[in-house]
């Protein structure tokens, strides 16, 4: 749950931008999205390797990233 404090005299737009930016960070739209569907665990794990392998390769110098 997000708490936004607003003081009596903000805008209700600085308020809503603030729960706005707030909610982009909390990345709640992002899990959503990843339940919708079931991804085999392993799936999981080998998506992260990769991503761990090529992050591997762009601090090496083989891939310009």
């Amino acid at each position: 749950m997000l708490i936004i404090d607003s003081k009596d005299c903000e805008n209700i737009d600085k308020a809503l931008k603030k729960y706005k930016k707030k909610f982009e960070k909390s990345k709640t739209l992002l899990q959503l999205r990843s339940r919708q569907a079931f991804i085999k665990p392993s799936v999981v794990r080998r998506g992260q390797v990769l991503k761990a392998v090529y992050k591997q390769q762009i601090a090496s110098g083989k891939i310009e990233g």
